[in-house]
């Protein structure tokens, strides 16, 4: 795997950007490998950063696909081969028990690791943890809210259930979209109903903890997927699918991240005012609903020969200001406390307060070195939504993921 990673990079040395940008050389360039980011906020951030840097360092943007998985890909075979030039890394939240246990990133430590941590929620913070030690720092965080036309129907209860919301939709003939391509995403929505259901996936040393709540999980997913509300496409959409089944008027209810908000305005006016939110729906009744933690932290590589200029550099990305424009161009959710009282948070996020609550009270994926492994499990067990037997779940989903933290096929 090692020689094939390394022939791998040699291949894609020079041209892993998207958009053409490349990793860049020379003693004062800080690479940062991250998301090609559409709304403008990195490309701003990287200009105030370079500006205060004041020739200290140069970062350069080296784009990667949109997607989770393919980012991941790149990246790790840019690690696993010890690559040099990857300096700052752009890492999905649960990458961090992985990318440290390989020894691909650095630990924050001494001064550097009071400064990932000050003023941080704790959902992004527990993010960047793992053996008691920091490993990334907090950048942009993010939940899934509830999302729905409060020109069509009501605002949700407190105690909305996907039950309910699936009824609903059914009764009035539209459609509820969501994310349920066999893809990073679709762990997502699974470890969500599984955490508000009140289960876990696996416990803190990696082991499989699975009970019926699973099954609670795979009924919610089957209802829908099997009734007049799943959107067409389902088993292949992704989070932009979902916005633009919203925004092309066929749903009443959308489940999905912050950045569907600035985007609605593309649409119109008319349209934006039109959207309503709420909490994350109840797997069950009487249990508050977990909702799925996101977001990205900037991890240092190991393999760096600039290594004190990325910590530096990291730490201008990750600051309140640069969170702030992430928040404005990209949609994107803080990870400081103290963004969300500031008044240009909370004019670009009418909804700050309830992404704040949502995102402390979140339910994170597990935390596992074996990470990439069990959520794979998770997706083949699940997918496709319409076949999964809710009687039969438990027991597969034990054993795939019991084989996928050992290391085996599933």
């Amino acid at each position: 795997m090692v020689i094939a990673a390394v022939v791998a990079v040699t291949a894609l040395s020079g041209c892993v950007g998207i958009g053409g940008d490349e990793a860049a050389s020379g003693p004062r360039a800080v690479n940062w490998y991250a998301f090609n980011e559409p709304g403008g906020a990195y490309e701003q951030s990287i200009a105030d950063c370079n500006k205060k840097a004041n020739g200290r360092y140069t970062i350069n943007y080296v784009r990667l696909p949109t997607d989770a998985n393919q980012q991941r890909e790149l990246v790790v075979r840019r690690l696993a081969a010890e690559d040099d030039t990857v300096d700052i890394v752009n890492m999905d939240v649960p990458w961090t028990a992985e990318f440290a246990e390989a020894g691909w990133i650095l630990p924050w430590t001494g001064e550097r690791r009071k400064v990932a941590e000050r003023g941080r929620l704790d959902g992004p913070l527990e993010s960047v943890r793992y053996q008691d030690k920091i490993w990334a720092i907090p950048y942009t965080s993010n939940t899934q809210l509830l999302w729905y036309r409060k020109d069509r129907v009501g605002k949700p209860a407190a105690d909305f259930t996907w039950d309910q919301m699936i009824d609903r939709a059914v009764e009035n003939g539209t459609k509820i979209e969501v994310q349920a391509r066999q893809y990073e995403g679709f762990t997502v929505w699974i470890n969500a109903l599984i955490e508000g259901a009140g289960g876990q996936l696996v416990n803190a040393q990696g082991e499989d903890v699975v009970d019926d709540t699973a099954k609670v999980a795979a009924e919610i997913v089957s209802k829908l997927a099997n009734s007049s509300a799943a959107p067409p496409g389902m088993s292949t959409n992704a989070e932009d699918d979902a916005r633009l089944g919203f925004e092309s008027g066929r749903s009443d209810y959308q489940i999905n991240y912050s950045f569907i908000y600035p985007s609605a305005a593309e649409v119109s006016d008319d349209f934006q005012k039109d959207i309503g939110w709420a909490r994350y729906p109840r797997s069950v009744a009487d249990r508050e609903s977990r909702p799925p933690l996101g977001g990205f932290n900037l991890g240092i590589g190991a393999f760096s020969t600039k290594k004190d200029l990325a910590f530096e550099a990291a730490e201008c990305l990750a600051s309140e200001d640069s969170q702030l424009v992430a928040a404005e161009k990209g949609g994107l959710a803080p990870s400081s406390e103290a963004v969300y009282d500031r008044p240009a948070l909370k004019k670009a996020f009418p909804f700050a307060d309830l992404l704040r609550q949502s995102i402390d009270q979140a339910g994170p994926r597990p935390v596992t070195p074996a990470y990439t492994d069990i959520s794979q499990a998770i997706q083949k067990t699940f997918h496709p939504p319409a076949d999964v037997d809710p009687d039969t779940i438990v027991e597969q989903l034990r054993e795939r993921i019991d084989k996928a933290a050992e290391g085996g096929i599933f």
